[in-house]
């Protein structure tokens, strides 16, 4: 990477870092160096043992040998390049240093840290050789070995003072932590981070995913005053791709800083770099629609929140400008395995076999054809991206032709060979109407033709986990609604509804 820094700090004691063991720390504390603050000088000022050093500092060695510490980095992950900082040390810093890493597994800060790292079986890799330091100088060094770093051994030779170590790099969690049904997918503890803001010189942007709540507006993000047009923004690229349920947005401590208001765009946009981010060439989907933010508070979207799909960057765009504390994107990880046997089982089906199986998902003709001409699929995530997109191009004519396959129930269910579980498990899933009354079923018919009549298509609504009810009252609260707003409406229905089927289809392969 041409600016390593650019990453996060895995060793930044903000995050959790320590250094946990050294050799010697007679003239300067082992903590200082991953203190976050730049180091300052201390003239003049002695301790017990000598001048007072505002960084790591080890007696001056009389016997053969060099100085070590170990670092425990807050969070794992690939190591993208170091800076030894030697700041203030003009004649009291290592002629050279070398770095090495390793990667203890379970829980993290693991048991028994110590005797492990000592433990010969440990696998300690070189990061970095033997190399050159300059004095006073903030010394930085590429790093090109990608293993999963969870600990470091820094030497110095033969002794002396680093002002700071920074270690940035990619966070790289263990699987584990993925694999809870909720999860902040934009949490910098799962590798989330930022890839572009408005305000590319402000690092605070970064602020924004750091975990714990924001202790004072210093620690959150915090734009300058827009006097012109336009409006504030970040992209962030979620730790774990995946899809968002709710979004926490915190401006505690901006009562006078918030922004008015506030809207989120999710794309799945794997493999796209920056500039085709910036440009607009990525598929931007609504996921949060411009609203209200309140200041002084944690403010938490729930029922707004719109399913934008499986996405791998979601863009935070605040207006016109202002002060947040973190954002917070909770939701479902989409895993890359997920449904895979079924998407390979579906890539190598016969056309005319997989056009059905899209028409049974879609009504559309044309979005049945337009999705077949982009197979193959690389993963499943993108063909969900392809599907809301597609849909999203089509004209309303051909909305109208799969809202009529909707309130027919579909099309002809794909021949598929189920096992017995499945079979059983379907069978278990009731429609909203399974229960109804008779009396019940009457009111829902009258209102469905009610609205046929008004808006001159048939009514259509995902009701996975909705009751009777809950369709005939969100049935009569659209009956209210503009006619081109309930087009937009609907067709949003639609689009869940395809989302849903084709996840079945999927699990129907495997």
């Amino acid at each position: 990477m041409a600016d390593f820094t650019k990453l996060v700090d895995l060793a930044s004691e903000r995050l959790g870092g320590r250094v946990i063991e050294t050799s010697d720390e007679f003239f300067g504390s082992k903590e200082n160096l991953l203190k976050e603050c730049e180091p300052v000088c201390i003239e003049r000022k002695r301790a017990v043992r000598g001048k007072r050093m505002d960084g790591w500092v080890t007696r001056r060695r009389r016997t053969p040998g060099h100085d070590w510490c170990v670092v425990r980095l807050g969070f794992s992950g690939k190591i993208r390049g170091v800076v030894v900082d030697t700041t203030r040390f003009e004649a009291d810093h290592p002629t050279h240093f070398s770095l090495e890493g390793c990667e203890l597994s379970g829980a993290y800060p693991c048991k028994n840290e110590k005797k492990r790292l000592k433990d010969p079986k440990t696998n300690w890799v070189e990061l970095l050789s033997q190399t050159e330091l300059k004095g006073d100088t903030r010394n930085l060094f590429s790093v090109e070995n990608m293993s999963r770093i969870t600990h470091l051994r820094l030497k110095i030779f033969p002794d002396g003072g680093i002002a700071r170590l920074r270690v940035h790099g990619e966070v790289v969690p263990e699987r584990k932590q993925i694999a809870h049904a909720e999860i902040d997918l934009a949490a910098m503890a799962l590798g989330g981070r930022i890839v572009a803001s408005s305000d590319p010189a402000c690092d605070a942007a970064w602020n924004l995913l750091m975990p714990g709540p924001a202790r004072t507006a210093e620690e959150g993000w915090i734009t300058p005053r827009r006097r012109g047009s336009g409006h504030d923004w970040v992209i962030v690229k979620l730790g774990v791709p995946g899809v968002a349920r709710w979004i926490e947005i915190d401006t505690s401590h901006f009562d006078g800083e918030s922004p008015e208001t506030c809207s989120l765009d999710a794309s799945y946009a794997e493999g796209l770099s920056e500039d085709v981010l910036l440009l607009g060439d990525a598929t931007w989907t609504p996921l949060l629609v411009q609203t209200k933010v309140q200041p002084g508070c944690v403010n938490v979207f729930r029922d707004r929140v719109q399913d934008a799909g499986a996405a791998t960057h979601v863009r935070f765009n605040i207006y016109p400008d202002g002060g947040v504390g973190r954002l917070r994107i909770w939701g479902r990880a989409e895993q890359p395995a997920d449904r895979l046997k079924g998407l390979e089982l579906l890539n190598h089906l016969p056309k005319a076999q997989v056009r059905k199986a899209m028409l049974d998902c879609c009504g559309s003709e044309k979005w049945a054809e337009q999705m077949l001409a982009q197979m193959p699929f690389a993963n499943v995530a993108q063909m969900f991206e392809a599907a809301g997109r597609t849909w999203a191009g089509l004209d309303r004519k051909d909305w109208r032709e799969a809202f009529r396959q909707s309130a027919n129930g579909g099309g002809a269910p794909t021949k598929v060979k189920h096992s017995a579980k499945q079979r059983r498990s379907a069978s278990r899933q009731k429609s909203p109407a399974s229960d109804a009354s008779p009396e019940t079923l009457a009111v829902l018919a009258a209102a469905k033709q009610a609205y046929q009549a008004t808006f001159g298509h048939s009514f259509v609504i995902s009701a996975n986990g909705m009751t009777t009810d809950d369709v005939l009252q969100n049935l009569r609260g659209r009956l209210s609604t503009d006619p081109e707003a309930e087009v937009q409406v609907a067709g949003e229905e639609q689009r869940k509804i395809t989302r849903l089927l084709l996840e079945k289809l999927l699990q129907s392969l495997e």
